[in-house]
């Protein structure tokens, strides 16, 4: 959700603080537009990750509640590429989307991240005939890694609050009391321990509001 991380997968690199160096996009161009969203479902932190220690946030499209979060107008080759890299592949291959736009899911592997989600779509990110541009992202396996709940670092957590402080679609109060309660950090963080770590600054003057993705295209 942190611009400035999504970056390191875009044009390549070692981010401060993390050992594993990534090698980039095909097309490292940032993205045309990023917008604050509300999907269908919940996040929820589980697993080690081997870059930040503690719990890796996941996406479970068909847990109850909502769940915040940036989506980045990008190339379907941009979006294939980042996907690789999440998933320790080489990027430079485009991944047949046909499935996941149709069903709302594709399993390319086993792995924490090799399940391709539909969320649903934006109207007011760019129309066309089927009503909205998809929402896309990867995630573990239905279940998969929900049962190993575990707290996220300060670090990660750091980002994913920056992330979502940047979009000016939360306050900061907010983005804390949110990231807290989420499975794997609630019982652990607080929301005035997420407000304590250190952010950049969110934008000033008064929040906008995030959109907010629907199920699945208008009937025509």
């Amino acid at each position: 959700m942190h611009a400035a991380r999504l970056g390191c997968y875009l044009t390549g690199g070692r981010p401060p603080g993390v050992a594993r160096m990534y090698p980039g996009c095909r097309d490292p161009r940032g993205p045309v537009a990023s917008v604050g969203v509300l999907l269908p479902g919940q996040v929820y932190f589980a697993t080690e990750s081997p870059v930040w220690g503690g719990g890796r946030a996941f996406y479970d499209p068909a847990a109850a509640g909502t769940a915040w979060g940036v989506a980045h107008l990008l190339t379907a080759g941009q979006f294939s590429d980042i996907a690789a890299q999440e998933m320790y592949r080489q990027p430079g291959t485009d991944l047949d989307l046909t499935e996941v736009l149709a069903t709302g899911r594709s399993s390319l592997g086993p792995g924490r991240y090799e399940t391709l989600v539909r969320c649903g779509f934006l109207d007011d990110a760019g129309g066309d005939r089927d009503g909205g541009l998809p929402v896309l992202t990867f995630t573990a396996p239905s279940g998969g890694g929900s049962g190993e709940l575990r707290s996220p670092s300060a670090g990660y957590l750091r980002h994913l609050a920056a992330g979502l402080h940047a979009t000016g679609a939360w306050r900061p109060g907010e983005v804390a009391a949110y990231l807290a309660g989420c499975p794997g950090a609630a019982g652990h963080w607080t929301p005035a321990a997420v407000a304590g770590l250190s952010v950049p600054t969110a934008p000033t003057g008064p929040p906008g509001r995030p959109s907010r993705c629907r199920p699945g295209p208008r009937s025509s």
